[in-house]
């Protein structure tokens, strides 16, 4: 069979699943197929498939269509431009937790701490762009910090990060000019509404502390200020309706500075505070 009749038989399956956007996923997952990038398909198009892309194929619209998000089919997700393994032991890298990244990248820093890292991709991203600073990721998952490991490696990053199991700060020593975080968010309640590609296939340890969403919060807000150095910013990411929450979690542990960020669609998306206190780079990571 040549690719282009895969192609076009693939696009109305993935369309009586109930796949958005069919189309693109079913492009997606037949460069994977093919072992090629995206870019080049359509050059590939013509010809005919061997019996193993076939069938590799096959197997990956078998997934698509149970709702496995296309990013644990293909292993990989593009985020701030660079390219991260995701496994379902992590959550799937997200465009609007770019506006995290974003604004962390607007100041210089040389102390980074992420907390709950899952792949790396804020971490990493981070120190890409900013080649003088070190970093440590921690996650409680072991599973996890081993996805965030391969991608360090993969990036060439190993000099500046480096990762620690933890429950927020509970082994975390040190001070940092930087702490960020993409805590789980999703109250309990909201759980059972989530689309399947999130709430049966993504890790719920990293979607849902339960109750009312914003236990990490507390935690967060609770101890950073012990890891701060003096002017250091602290950056979560946030659910679209709970900016006005953390920020009074924020006030409640002595942080100024605070603002409310909104993502590329206009929704509130990241919540930064900044300790009291000149900017200073004192700490160790």
């Amino acid at each position: 069979m040549k690719a282009s009749d895969a192609l076009r038989r693939a696009i109305p399956l993935l369309q009586d699943a109930k796949i958005e956007d069919a189309a693109r996923d079913a492009r997606v997952l037949l460069a994977h197929a093919l072992g090629i990038a995206h870019d080049r398909l359509t050059l590939k198009l013509p010809d005919e498939m061997t019996e193993p892309q076939a069938k590799s194929y096959e197997e990956a619209l078998a997934a698509r269509i149970a709702h496995q998000p296309v990013a644990q089919i293909t292993g990989r997700r593009l985020f701030w431009g660079l390219s991260f393994r995701v496994t379902r032991d992590t959550l799937d890298p997200r465009p609007e937790t770019e506006t995290l990244v974003a604004e962390a990248l607007s100041r210089p820093f040389l102390k980074m701490l992420d907390l709950g890292t899952g792949t790396g991709c804020i971490l990493l991203s981070c120190l890409k762009g900013m080649p003088m600073a070190r970093g440590v990721g921690t996650d409680i998952s072991d599973a996890a910090l081993q996805v965030a490991v391969g991608n360090t490696r993969d990036l060439g990053l190993e000099a500046q990060a480096r990762f620690r199991k933890s429950d927020w700060f509970s082994a975390v020593t040190g001070a940092f000019d930087l702490i960020v975080s993409n805590p789980p968010y999703i109250a309990a309640a909201e759980m059972a509404d989530l689309a399947p590609e999130v709430r049966d296939w993504e890790p719920h340890l990293a979607l849902t502390p339960g109750g009312d969403g914003l236990d990490a919060y507390r935690a967060i807000a609770r101890g950073a200020g012990a890891r701060l150095v003096p002017g250091g910013r602290l950056l979560v990411e946030i659910g679209p309706t709970q900016g006005q929450a953390v920020v009074s979690l924020f006030q409640a542990a002595g942080l100024d500075a605070i603002r409310i960020l909104p993502d590329m669609d206009g929704r509130d998306r990241v919540v930064t505070g900044a300790k009291p206190g000149p900017a200073d780079s004192g700490g160790a990571a």
